[in-house]
């Protein structure tokens, strides 16, 4: 048995001005309540026996998970590419647009194409590299779309394509 994981694929390197932001303030955030934990931790070690002190214990795990966030991040920040500007083609469906689409049942959806670090599905804010968004790349208005999702094949109707925030 070995303990070698299958290489994930490359994530696109493309951020939202605002996407970008958001990683750097969370980096600059994880690094502040770092110096707090430490504080606690050294706190609790000095308490005398670590193997049953909880404190401790969940103080060191706390330090594991926000070492590997700030790695990841300190890692990630340099590589991303910001796109701050819409496409000169802005009828066409490019990285940062906001996309309207009726589904086969007659239901409207806006999704919008962001990076990989900022896709929030509450928002319907899709990762470029997800099934969905590479579906809907240069498609214009009027295309109809098919893509496989984990409920099954979906047809989608592209209703408008935007480069601004509609809400």
């Amino acid at each position: 048995m070995t303990r070698d994981r299958a290489k994930a694929p490359p994530r696109s390197p493309h951020i939202t001005r605002a996407g970008w932001q958001a990683l750097h303030a969370e980096q600059e955030q994880l690094w502040q309540r770092r110096r707090e934990v430490v504080k606690h931790l050294a706190a609790a070690a000095a308490e005398g026996d670590r193997s049953e002190n909880a404190e401790y214990i969940y103080r060191k795990k706390q330090l594991r998970e926000m070492d590997r966030r700030i790695r990841y991040l300190q890692k990630r920040l340099p590589t991303l590419k910001v796109v701050d500007s819409p496409p000169t083609e802005t009828g066409q469906i490019f990285f940062g647009a906001w996309i309207a689409v009726e589904d086969q049942r007659g239901e409207y959806t806006l999704y919008r194409i962001v990076g990989a670090d900022e896709f929030d599905p509450k928002r319907n804010w899709i990762s470029i590299d997800s099934p969905m968004a590479r579906a809907l790349l240069q498609r214009r208005v009027d295309d109809e779309v098919s893509v496989e999702t984990p409920g099954g094949q979906v047809r989608l109707i592209i209703l408008d394509v935007s480069y601004i925030d509609p809400t």
